[in-house]
């Protein structure tokens, strides 16, 4: 017979238990696709068992919603309008369902392929392709974008992304046809960007720096280039904030065929004219992600519609390309979702989403599951909700 005393205990824990078991199956992961062409967005809850994917419903955005960036909150979703007039949109995201809600729209100074917040949740980074500038725009306490930028800052040819360190301090653009890496200092106060000591580094002629990732100990940032297909590794400086190129592997095998790309015109615009006819198959490489551990990195090719996988060394941050995986046609987006265990992948031709489970030994992609999506799919962003 149980004592008043160890009766009491037995409730506690069983509460605890139950809270536990509570707060478990309460967790949710919230898969979002961006749909350029449809102008809307999908929405998916992730079976965290098995990767599988529940459509939640579309919500309307417009035409050319493209790049997304997830609130550090975790509280709202922001969606650009490559499409005039550009702008963004702040969704609430339903922490319960995942369904998404349209709280305000704000203007932005160009057509933008590329958003990220900086770790407060208090600016908003955005750069423009087409328009050779960058822009930081206000985000409120409530978590919304209502303002016009209060910065905006000329690059040079084709900048294509931005992003912040994580120690928040510094911040790192990439132009895509100046071939560069912008370095800046940032104060998270006023949300002013100034270029560092040097303002930019440069891989060698041609490459054509497109997409970036950080390593989780902060200490390596690997640029994807558009127009070679390499991974450039740059060493970050703790102190200064500074990069020094330290490696470039391609992710492109010499039996695919391809040559160097050139730059592309800018979305929704009309292709530049008259340049002189070259039929031979060229590499367009579009994202990088990395896993959380920073064991694994991936980047995806659209001529061959191929994922690249590289191991990442845990001394070094040394690169080793492994092989190339099949996934959609003409792959613009990947993400990994916040444990490691899957990659999403979208291809802008193909009505179909991957989910690939990652082997956490060797990072090799298992064969994906396919799921129903929007035309002209392209961002993929995933979030966890505790």
């Amino acid at each position: 017979m149980k004592t008043p005393k160890s009766a009491a205990t037995s409730v506690a824990l069983a509460l605890l238990l139950m809270i536990g078991v509570t707060s478990v199956s309460a967790a949710k992961t919230f898969v979002y696709v961006s749909n350029a062409q449809d102008g809307n967005i999908d929405a998916y809850v992730m079976e965290a068992s098995t990767g599988a994917l529940t459509p939640v419903g579309k919500v309307e955005a417009a035409k050319l919603v493209m790049p997304m960036a997830v609130s550090p909150s975790k509280k709202q979703l922001y969606a650009v309008i490559r499409s005039q007039p550009a702008r963004v949109l702040t969704y609430a995201i339903d922490p319960a369902t995942g369904a998404l809600t349209q709280k305000a729209s704000a203007p932005l100074p160009d057509s933008m392929p590329y958003v990220s917040t900086d770790h407060t949740g208090r600016y908003l980074f955005t750069a423009s392709y087409g328009g050779d500038k960058l822009a930081v725009s206000p985000i409120g306490e409530n978590g919304l974008v209502e303002a016009e930028a209060i910065q905006v800052i000329a690059t040079g040819r084709n900048a294509h992304a931005i992003l912040p360190d994580r120690s928040n301090k510094f911040v790192y653009a990439t132009t895509l046809g100046a071939n560069q890496v912008l370095q800046f200092t940032f104060d998270s106060k006023t949300g002013k960007l100034t270029p560092n000591e040097p303002p930019a580094v440069s891989p060698e002629a041609g490459h054509g720096p497109r997409h970036m990732a950080l390593s989780p100990d902060n200490k390596n940032l690997y640029v994807l280039n558009e127009l070679s297909g390499h991974v450039t590794r740059y060493a970050v400086d703790a102190g200064k904030g500074t990069l020094t190129l330290a490696e470039s592997i391609s992710s492109v095998p010499a039996e695919a065929g391809l040559v160097w790309g050139v730059p592309q015109a800018p979305a929704g615009t009309a292709p530049a004219a008259a340049a002189p006819k070259d039929d031979k198959p060229k590499i367009w490489a579009a994202d990088i992600q990395m896993t959380p551990n920073g064991k694994f990195l991936y980047s995806t090719e659209r001529t061959t519609s191929k994922i690249a996988l590289f191991t990442v060394s845990a001394e070094t941050g040394k690169l080793a390309y492994v092989a190339n995986f099949a996934t959609e046609t003409q792959p613009r987006g990947i993400k990994i979702d916040p444990t490691g265990q899957y990659l999403v992948a979208s291809g802008e031709k193909s009505d179909r989403l991957s989910v690939y489970k990652i082997d956490q030994s060797t990072g090799k992609l298992g064969e994906p599951n396919r799921y129903p999506v929007g035309n002209g799919a392209n961002w993929v962003e995933i979030v966890d909700i505790p």
